[in-house]
């Protein structure tokens, strides 16, 4: 009989059966046999979760798919948008995460940190990290999502514009906003610095259009020391205050429109430039806003938390508020009620 732990006794290991015989226990003369044969029907160890994977796995597999006649009785239930909104983790980047020098004399508040170094689509040069977001169906950097660029940071911005091949800047603010100029709206002949491993150059603003009484339509060209020249669209949209959300849902699906326009016609494929100040909030709606159109025209139907849990995975915080939530599914539901009535195909 061989004895576990010298106090009580355990059974021999059955001929045939796998087994270890261990070293002599410290102070004991006594050996200890261990069966392993059963060690195969062990479950292995699970990893623990940290907080950060939970918060991911929930954005990544929330979805809430509305066809258009729910999608109207949704857009009403305001309780319920609440209640959603509520449960969508924010995401935020933490401090560790963006280990760049210098970052933090860039960021227009210190609560709201740029993006996540994956999605990142700034010039080496470059620490006010904007973010590169993918559009409708998986489309690549159809977006950077960024801040109001700054004093110290609009020559970062005009760099990106040029390293990226930007065709057209959303601006979704006015033009001061709590005695802060967002200053990625050019003035005449505005010249920016030269850099060793960027652009500097000179932006010539050469037409100024008033379209309607939200909109205001730039084209800008932006000319390289070397000689190279790019034209590049810039569109203001000046009547969303910020952390609110505009009176009518009209103004925003006309700028939705605008936008798609003016895409057609530019030459150049980049991705879209979208700012407000913070660049989650309005940034964000006009986003989600975009793409929820383009699921609705081309399937009659749409993913209003999958759009906005998937903006937050590169992202944190977009989509800033429940009035922000709910004004989304309020501009969506006016769209699709505009669609004719075959599913939007």
């Amino acid at each position: 009989m061989i004895w576990r732990d010298g106090l009580s006794p355990c059974p021999k290991v059955a001929e045939g059966q796998q087994g270890t015989l261990l070293p002599h226990r410290r102070g004991s003369n006594v050996s200890l046999m261990l069966d392993m044969s059963s060690l195969g029907s062990v479950e292995p160890i699970q990893p623990v979760c940290t907080p950060r994977d939970i918060t991911l796995k929930f954005l990544r597999t929330s979805s809430h798919v509305l066809r258009r006649e729910e999608l109207q009785q949704h857009a009403q239930s305001l309780t319920q948008l609440q209640e959603e909104f509520s449960k969508i983790p924010p995401n935020f980047v933490s401090p560790e995460e963006l280990e760049i020098p210098g970052r933090a004399s860039k960021d227009r508040y210190k609560t709201i940190l740029p993006s996540f170094p994956h999605t990142s689509a700034c010039p080496p040069s470059v620490t006010d990290v904007p973010c590169a977001r993918q559009g409708y169906a998986g489309r690549p950097r159809e977006y950077i999502a960024t801040q109001g660029p700054m004093l110290n940071t609009v020559t970062d911005f005009w760099e990106m514009v040029w390293q990226e091949e930007v065709p057209l800047i959303v601006m979704i603010t006015k033009l001061q906003e709590r005695k802060e100029v967002p200053l990625s709206l050019p003035r005449p002949r505005h010249s920016t610095p030269a850099r060793s491993n960027g652009w500097g150059g000179v932006i010539t603003t050469v037409k100024v259009s008033l379209r309607s009484h939200i909109l205001i339509s730039l084209s800008s060209v932006l000319e390289k020391f070397e000689g190279e020249c790019r034209r590049v669209k810039h569109i203001l949209f000046p009547s969303w205050p910020d952390q609110q959300t505009p009176e009518s849902a009209k103004p925003l699906l006309h700028l939705v429109s605008k936008v798609e326009d003016t895409l057609q016609a530019a030459a150049i494929p980049g991705p879209i430039v979208v700012h407000c100040s913070a660049g989650i909030g309005r940034t964000g709606c006009f986003i989600a806003t975009r793409i929820g159109c383009q699921q609705l025209k081309d399937k009659g139907e749409v993913d209003i938390l999958g759009i906005v849990c998937r903006l937050r995975i590169d992202r944190g915080g977009m989509i800033q508020t429940s009035e922000q939530y709910q004004f989304l599914h309020h501009t969506l539901a006016l769209y699709a009620s505009q669609l004719p009535e075959a599913g939007g195909h």
